[in-house]
């Protein structure tokens, strides 16, 4: 096997050179050629520099520069990219994650795996600001994609390229590239990994990237369950929404002639034309999805299925 290491690096002047040293004494003991690819994501601290460094004392380490801070999914999908190994296997740059888990997730595949996600159970990190809203994160995850991971932050994991072929990232969507693999029917466990606490540098994550990871998280839930036929997803909606309209709308006559209540004595005539727009307003953004749907296929040649192999 091929292995290429995929590393985002914003910010870490410190860590660069252990980080370096670490990858390389762990992975001149495994029985595979491999390359280690460091995403420099605009840092500002001197990391740059560092970086060259690294490059310049092993020719089996590459660094990538991009022009500025475009975050972490954007440095991984380059990462992944320019990546010509056979297993992927990314990771942060902060020491947290333990190089030394890389030879026990290589086993895991070995066992017939496509995926191996890194769990960090014993996690050394601050519980309110990160534990607790990564416990909560995680188990919404899980429910709403229907892939059961305890911990899909953890940046440590293993893939088999194939997985990997026709994914892209956007947003903050590194975290849920298990979940793309699954729909791909790749073969995913989850295996117990070291986690240290930060000892240089400073933590980029914060309270902050919740609103964005649970916006990113709705839009999983709508690829999952409605991608390839959006007018089934807002249809329902929209005809529910009309259903809704003739029942108020038939309470209304109801209230007029039985009960002699003036239409301007109630809020249900404008309920009834609301809720009407509403659910006409739902069906077409329906159609409007299913065309750019069919384009997006038929633009790139895809197709709405993937094949395991052939007799």
């Amino acid at each position: 096997m091929h292995l290429s290491i995929l590393v985002p690096i914003y910010n870490e002047v410190e860590n660069i050179p252990l980080l370096g040293r670490d990858l390389l004494e762990v992975l001149n003991g495994l029985p595979h050629e491999f390359e280690i690819i460091l995403v420099n994501d605009g840092s500002t601290d001197g990391s740059t520099e560092a970086l060259d460094v690294a490059a310049a004392s092993d020719s089996r380490i590459r660094v990538i520069h991009l022009r500025r801070n475009f975050g972490q999914t954007a440095a991984l999908m380059a990462a992944i990219d320019h990546a010509t190994g056979d297993i992927l296997i990314p990771m942060d740059g902060d020491l947290q994650n333990d190089p030394a888990d890389i030879p026990r997730l290589l086993a895991k595949l070995d066992e017939g795996y496509d995926v191996v996600s890194g769990w960090r159970k014993n996690r050394k990190d601050k519980a309110v600001t990160r534990r607790l809203p990564s416990l909560v994160a995680n188990w919404l995850i899980s429910k709403l994609s229907g892939v059961a991971l305890h911990d899909y932050g953890c940046t440590l994991k293993a893939y088999r390229r194939s997985v990997l072929e026709n994914v892209r990232l956007y947003g903050e969507m590194h975290r849920f590239v298990p979940i793309y693999a699954a729909w791909e029917g790749a073969a995913i466990v989850e295996l117990e990994v070291s986690h240290h606490p930060r000892r240089l540098g400073v933590s980029k994550y914060g309270l902050g990237r919740i609103s964005g990871v649970m916006l990113d998280l709705v839009l999983i839930r709508f690829m999952h369950k409605a991608f390839d036929r959006p007018i089934h997803f807002f249809g329902k909606i929209g005809l529910a929404s009309i259903g809704l309209a003739g029942l108020a709308g038939l309470w209304t006559l109801w209230l007029k002639f039985v009960q002699h209540v003036s239409f301007i004595s109630t809020p249900l005539p404008l309920f009834v034309v609301f809720l009407m727009l509403s659910g006409v307003l739902f069906v077409l953004l329906g159609l409007m999805a299913e065309l750019q749907m069919r384009v997006y296929y038929e633009s790139q040649s895809k197709r709405p299925y993937s094949i395991k192999k052939l007799p």
